[in-house]
């Protein structure tokens, strides 16, 4: 790759990326831009019981809240991706956090529940444009270290989406409905920052152009995978089912550990919630691991681990005391969440050149499994017990095997089928 410069206006802000050399300004802006969209995000389901309250919501139409939310984030990706793959849009990232913006600002005087499905769907909306399209961003600026650079990213993330409660319970539930608009400002940070990173995006991208025009650069050689198709497809297929595995246990233990606590142990609601606060922080923790981790020895040996190496914990949590159920979560959260940023750059290098439309298939993907996840496992508990959910959510990782079938891609050096 031949030596890029800038001459940017915001070169303070967002430096040079020379080379190889990774520009963890940039990663750092995106990571914080992640943190924002997911604070506006995981705002919503916080919102929930004031809504129920202030609409006379039933259950069944909370529901359609979090269908309408979860759908257009997930669903909408995949598409967004495979567009911006065919025509890069840089300032796209402004677009979407100004969707969300919109939707907050429709949130906070919505008088009726068309009203809220209505903003939860520009929300949703927002989210599915930020995320295929920040992915590419966080590929350019890696430097070559794409699990690092995407573990920086994630971990924004699952900062991001424990300061949806925090806002909802400081900020929205003394003040009210109307006191939302407020909200509108964690997107508005959001657009001048994506603002920012959307001209380093468009100047790198010029750049890229420039160089490949020349004949300087070698990443042409490197767009093209000797993996046959028929074993990408099948590579995919095993990662989705991988996904699956890892965000449908993660429901059970974001949704319902808190009701697990309280109902096994006697709990309070409070000591529950720290509880699950510490399970999130493991998540954040383990998300940040498993990056660079995986740029070290191999990302699919990440994966082994990641998935398959918490199947003992998971097996042993339904049947232990409390202070070992704590031990069990923490570990469970750090092995399982290295996972996702290994899947991810795993399957980029198994499909070059389609940065945005593998990364939106596979955060949809995630936000899918996890939504439908938490429905079902409702629907168990409701008929069996909250333990029953334990004990067969306890056999997912057990899927880690397909980990076996993926190709050997060795990090930073050119594949081999």
């Amino acid at each position: 790759m031949a030596t890029a410069t800038t001459s940017s206006p915001d070169a303070a802000i967002l430096p040079r990326r020379r080379g190889e050399t990774t520009a963890f300004t940039v990663l750092a802006a995106i990571s914080f831009s992640h943190l924002l969209n997911d604070t506006i995000q995981s705002l919503i389901p916080a919102l929930y019981p004031i809504l129920k309250s202030s609409f006379a919501l039933s259950f069944s139409q909370v529901g359609m809240l979090t269908l309408t939310l979860m759908l257009t984030a997930s669903l909408l990706q995949p598409v967004v991706g495979l567009y911006t793959d065919h025509r890069p849009a840089p300032y796209s990232l402004v677009v979407g956090m100004g969707f969300s913006l919109i939707g907050l600002l429709l949130l906070s005087v919505a008088g009726t529940f068309a009203g809220l499905l209505v903003a939860a769907g520009l929300v949703g909306i927002g989210s599915s444009v930020f995320h295929p399209e920040s992915s590419r961003v966080v590929r350019m600026a890696s430097g070559g270290r794409h699990g690092l650079a995407q573990s920086l990213f994630q971990v924004g993330g699952n900062v991001g989406s424990s300061f949806g409660p925090l806002l909802a319970a400081f900020l929205v539930a003394p003040r009210g409905q109307s006191s939302i608009a407020w909200c509108s400002l964690v997107a508005l940070l959001g657009m001048v920052v994506l603002w920012r990173i959307g001209h380093w995006h468009s100047e790198r991208r010029s750049e890229k152009l420039a160089t490949r025009s020349s004949g300087s650069s070698g990443e042409a050689a490197q767009a093209v995978s000797s993996v046959s198709r028929r074993r990408v497809a099948w590579s995919l297929a095993i990662l989705a089912a991988l996904i699956f595995s890892k965000y449908f246990y993660l429901a059970s233990l974001t949704s319902y550990y808190t009701f697990y606590l309280i109902h096994k142990f006697g709990i309070s609601v409070q000591s529950a919630q720290l509880h699950l606060f510490l399970f999130l922080g493991a998540v954040a923790a383990g998300t940040f691991i498993g990056g660079p981790v995986g740029d070290r020895i191999g990302r699919k040996k990440v994966i082994w681990v990641s998935i398959l190496g918490v199947l003992p914990f998971t097996l042993l949590m339904p049947y232990a005391c409390l202070r070992m159920t704590e031990l069990l979560t923490v570990i469970i959260g750090l092995i399982l969440a290295s996972a996702f940023s290994a899947i991810v750059v795993f399957a980029q290098e198994l499909v070059p050149g389609r940065v945005g439309t593998v990364s939106g298939v596979f955060f949809g993907f995630a936000f899918g499994a996890g939504a439908v996840g938490a429905a079902l496992l409702g629907v168990l508990a409701d008929a069996t017990s909250i333990d029953t959910v334990y004990r067969i959510c306890a056999f997912l990782p057990a899927i880690g095997l397909l980990t076996y079938f993926l190709p050997n891609l060795e990090p930073g050096r050119r594949r081999a089928a």
